[in-house]
Order: structure tokens, then sequence, then C-alpha cells
């Protein structure tokens, strides 16, 4: 699914938070936002997932407008199409793992999240509570999380921002294979690693007067 912002803007508390933006991102690829701290890269990639309506401007996905759409609508495009892996992960804690991939009991073996697990490389690891798990672990479980609802269209926000090197590699890996299997993958980064990878960049509009040396 291709998603696209057209001219958009967001204004929170008589503050514009993101100035005009215009960008497209297609499936099979990974589409990088970026700019420096404060541009807005968190609100734009939460405007392009609906969870933040823009002030001006729309989303269209696949050409169609999806922006002020009704609530069923917004819930309907998050439980067919999206998926979030956001700064705080999005993980219980108190639950197992298998509960946070799946986001209900399973009972027996359920062989798609066996291979979501192992896909993560958490295999083996579904009755373990979610707490013993490191950041980076973490993070391969809201992957898994993608991976087992199949979702099309992926929102990531500074996924690398907290990892050692060797997560950071890992789990830059595998977004890029998330891409590779068609998915539309759309992150928030100001790593350098994870920017490289990704097929597209799209720098955020910052007006002159926020950029401007103060005297």
């Amino acid at each position: 699914m291709i998603i696209e912002a057209h001219d958009v803007s967001v204004t929170i508390d008589h503050r514009q938070i993101i100035h005009g933006e215009s960008v497209r991102c297609a499936p099979g690829e990974m589409t990088a936002l970026i700019g420096p701290s404060g541009s807005g890269k968190t609100t734009l990639l939460h405007t392009l997932g609906l969870l933040l309506p823009p002030t001006s401007g729309h989303i269209t996905a696949d050409g169609a407008v999806v922006s002020g759409g009704t609530p069923r609508a917004r819930r309907a495009f998050w439980r067919d199409h999206a998926a979030f892996v956001l700064q705080d992960y999005g993980i219980i804690d108190d639950e197992p793992v298998s509960f946070n991939v799946a986001m209900r009991r399973t009972r027996g073996s359920d062989k798609k999240l066996q291979e979501a697990l192992e896909h993560v490389g958490l295999a083996g690891r579904d009755s373990e509570l979610a707490s013993h798990l490191s950041g980076g672990e973490k993070q391969r479980l809201a992957l898994a999380r993608a991976v087992y609802r199949d979702a099309g269209i992926l929102f990531v926000d500074e996924p690398t921002a907290s990892l050692d090197a060797a997560n950071r590699q890992l789990v830059v890996g595998l977004f890029a294979g998330f891409a590779r299997r068609g998915a539309t993958v759309i992150v928030s980064t100001h790593d350098d690693e994870m920017i490289a990878a990704c097929a597209r960049q799209h720098r955020m509009n910052v007006p002159a007067a926020a950029t401007a040396p103060t005297h």
C-alpha cells in the first residue's frame, strides 16, 4: 500500500509542529523521515499512521484520502493494514511473549506465532514474561507482532535509539527484511545506519527561523 502525505501541516496548542510536508512511501521500501531534533519526524510519522489528524493537507492510502475519516474507519485501517513499533515498544511487561505477539491468550501450538518468533530470533521464548527481555529483544518482539499480523504497513519511531551496536545492526536488518517481503516501512530516525538502509529519505521542512543562530 502506498502511503502519501500531501502538503500536510500539524499545529498543536497554537504551535506549528510540521510545515507543508509531502512524502510518498511505497511498498517494498523503507522510507526514513530525517531531520534535527524537534523537526517533527515523530509527529509526521503519527500523522501518516492516522494517530494524529493533520491541521491542513491530507493523507492518502493507494490514492484514497484516509485522514479525516471516522474513528471506525481509522480502526479498520489499523486492524487491517498497519502495525506500530514505537519508542516504548508497546510491550506489556507482565504478560508472556506469546500474549504480546498475538495480543490474546493462545492455546496449544500456534504455528504462525512460532514462525514470527523464529523470524526475529526469539524462538522458544513464547512462555517467558516480556519483562525478562532486554531493550533490543523488546524491539524485536514488537516486530514479531507485526510479522504475526502480516501487516502491510509498518510505522517505526526511533527503533535504534537505545540499542547497542550489535542489537542495532540486527534490528536494522530485520526492518529491511520486512520491507523486502513487500511491506511499506516508514521510519522516524536520526541513526545513520538505519538511514543508509532506507531506499528513500525524506528530510523534514524546518523554517529558517527555527534553524537560524540566536544572538
